[in-house]
């Protein structure tokens, strides 16, 4: 960092008289700060990375107090980057004003394949930190979890599950489905029905998969009961408000069944509480329905809800929310 950018620095920390998303303030004038550590995960799993300054008393206003010792500050930083995985290297600065010395050490972020960052020492869920405003959280295993299924590429809808046998699927269904990969591909029509299953997604490790569950279960929350659709219906334009006989809800359905039975469910329910325009046109006299939302879209955005939600065992209890304000 150049000098004058430097003073800057410390000139907006004073006036603003806080701290920052990707702004750390510590004092160190009567030593190295402790558990540094949280700040450096926090800042490196951020995509805006951070910086740590050093120098601000924050009990007093962010008043400059300078630090301890430059040089070796910076060389208990460089120890600090060195214990977290991946190692992180931060880069430092030291600014002079008068008898006080500053230090600012730049976090650079991580790449999300290299994610979580975290301190080696108290371990992958224990160790990572995220950035919330200006305080830096641990990490909950969710979060820990989706870095781990981005790196490792993870398909949680082809996890198989157990205890499930071809009794709880559509046999016509499936059957159908089956069909249509022969005839997409030819070269299946000799492939054995357990082979073919492999292939295609239905079955791993000999198991069902989720996938083969949510498309041909008879009844898929049987097994995965939150894994539906809540649609609701509300009187105002925020939740929680009540209509002039003390209604919260208009409407209100728990819609359930296979994926292609939860897309038309959603869509039906969304059909029956909007409002429909009539139009006559003109020149032929032939009556219109004008719905209040395009069907196509409001189809496409059920299907992407359910198509491209979370799948793993982490938000498996959590129903998809449908909402209409």
């Amino acid at each position: 960092m150049l000098e004058e950018e430097f003073g800057k620095l410390l000139l907006r920390v004073q006036q603003r008289n806080c701290e920052e998303q990707t702004l750390e303030v510590k004092a160190a004038n009567k030593g190295c700060p402790e558990r540094l550590y949280d700040t450096f995960s926090a800042f490196a799993n951020q995509n805006e990375g951070g910086m740590l300054l050093f120098g601000l008393d924050e009990k007093q206003g962010f008043a400059k107090v300078g630090v301890y010792d430059a040089q070796d500050l910076q060389k208990k930083l460089m120890e600090v980057g060195e214990s977290m995985t991946p190692v992180v290297r931060p880069v430092l600065s030291v600014y002079v004003e008068g008898a006080m010395l500053f230090v600012a050490a730049e976090i650079p972020p991580l790449d999300l394949a290299e994610r979580p960052c975290f301190k080696t020492a108290r371990g992958r869920l224990k160790g990572s930190f995220i950035r919330v405003g200006d305080a830096d959280k641990p990490m909950t295993e969710y979060e820990v979890y989706s870095y781990e299924a981005y790196r490792k590429r993870s398909r949680d809808d082809l996890r198989p599950v157990a205890g499930i046998s071809s009794s709880a699927l559509d046999p016509v269904q499936l059957e159908q489905y089956l069909l249509k990969r022969k005839l997409d591909r030819p070269n299946f029509a000799s492939v054995p029905t357990e082979q073919l299953y492999e292939l295609t997604g239905l079955q791993k490790e000999g198991q069902f998969t989720l996938t083969a569950v949510l498309l041909f279960g008879l009844y898929p929350q049987a097994y995965f009961p939150q894994l539906s659709i809540i649609a609701s219906r509300v009187p105002g334009t925020e939740m929680g408000e009540v209509d002039e006989t003390g209604q919260r809800f208009l409407d209100s359905k728990r819609i359930e069944g296979s994926l292609v039975e939860m897309l038309e469910g959603a869509v039906s329910f969304l059909r029956s509480n909007m409002r429909m325009a009539v139009r006559i046109d003109p020149k032929t006299g032939k009556r219109q329905d004008m719905p209040e939302y395009p069907l196509d879209a409001l189809r496409e955005a059920v299907l992407n809800a359910l198509v491209h939600r979370d799948y793993s065992t982490h938000t498996e209890n959590m129903p998809i929310q449908l909402i209409m304000f």
